[in-house]
């Protein structure tokens, strides 16, 4: 088992290129986008995903691209302030904690830099698995050992290789979009909520202040193609069009926004996160939604875990893998519930759930 073939280039995927090489695994990163993706939403690096990124040498980089919020309020519909605060805040949690809030591109990119001998195929994608064998949209036909889906909610070799998504997806019956746009309300390192009965969302400032990044999201569940943009930007100006507070500005920057993402809040299930030679790692297996604040964390962790058992133990990594990981998952799947329950705020044994996975040590 030296020749792995990952698909999915944004965080897990190489996170897990990075162990591999670093044991001696020939690798390869299949990649549908044209490069590194940029934007995506503000995320949290908590507990043993901590350790993780220490272990690859990547904790004081990880610190320096902190949000380093300084809190948060909520608004009504009309803007007026209901609630404040500088002790936590609605994307990062408790400020007085070890976690680690950064944007999602900083890490993908910081992880990717980290990376050396990975061959990667971008702008390809995966048409077919039969045993070793994978064929390629635009790459010739090669064979490996191991082949890895961590391509997200919406994953190909999920599909592939475990059937149709709907098998395996549970909607929560939220919809969020997520963009880059000018600071157009002079945010210093502080975020704005705002939540009607329909739609709702925040603005936070990101990049020392220098832009911020808008999160728009409505309840229900929609039909939708999670690769047309443009269908999903008018689907937000649709739920949107009568919205107060700063939205109608929002609007008019989603338009111009490069790196716009879409989708519904869902997690995925599944009995067993392997098949043949095949393994799912992160989103693609186990997906937690936002709701649970820990789908990064999870990917970290799973990769490193990953790695380690396909060198120590190649015969059993899979089963070890999913021993090792999926009461950890699991809990925190099922956090995310209760999150939602909550309001979206996180329940009290959350810092439990977090650090409820002692990270074992590879050699």
């Amino acid at each position: 088992m030296k020749n792995v073939l990952i698909s999915g280039a944004s965080i897990g995927g190489p996170a897990l290129a990075y162990w591999l090489r670093r044991y001696g695994f020939d690798v390869t990163v299949v990649e549908r986008y044209r490069g590194m993706r940029p934007g995506g939403q503000a995320i949290d690096v908590r507990g043993p995903a901590l350790q993780v990124m220490e272990r690859m040498g990547l904790g004081e980089q990880l610190r320096s691209c902190n949000t380093n919020m300084r809190g948060m309020n909520v608004v009504d519909e009309d803007g007026n302030e209901v609630y404040r605060s500088t002790e936590h805040t609605l994307s990062g949690g408790d400020l007085s904690s070890p976690d680690v809030e950064l944007l999602r591109d900083d890490l993908a990119r910081m992880i990717f830099d980290a990376v050396e001998g990975v061959e990667y195929l971008f702008d390809d994608t995966i048409t077919s698995i039969d045993g070793t064998r994978v064929t390629f949209e635009k790459a010739a036909p090669r064979d490996f050992d191991v082949i890895v889906g961590a391509d997200g909610l919406h994953s190909n070799v999920r599909k592939l290789v475990f059937g149709p998504e709907q098998d395996f997806i549970s909607h929560l019956g939220m919809n969020l979009a997520v963009f880059t746009a000018p600071n157009w309300l002079e945010l210093d390192h502080w975020q704005t909520f705002q939540q009607g009965e329909i739609v709702g969302g925040g603005i936070m400032s990101a990049r020392a202040n220098a832009e911020c990044r808008v999160y728009m999201g409505f309840n229900g569940q929609v039909d939708f193609d999670h690769r047309d943009v443009e269908a999903q930007k008018q689907l937000i100006a649709e739920k949107f069009a009568d919205a107060k507070w700063a939205w109608q500005t929002a609007l008019k920057h989603m338009w111009e926004a490069p790196d716009f993402h879409f989708d519904a809040m869902a997690q995925i299930r599944m009995e067993t996160w392997s098949k043949g030679n095949v393994v799912l790692l992160g989103d693609a297996g186990y997906c937690g939604s936002p709701l649970s604040g820990q789908g990064t964390s999870m990917a970290l962790v799973g990769a490193y875990v990953l790695a380690g058992e396909l060198r120590d133990n190649p015969e059993i990594a899979f089963q070890r893998y999913e021993e090792i990981l999926r009461p950890y998952v699991t809990a925190n799947q099922d956090m995310a519930l209760k999150n939602q329950a909550n309001g979206g705020a996180p329940v009290e044994e959350f810092a439990d759930v977090v650090n409820s996975l002692t990270l074992p040590t590879y050699s």
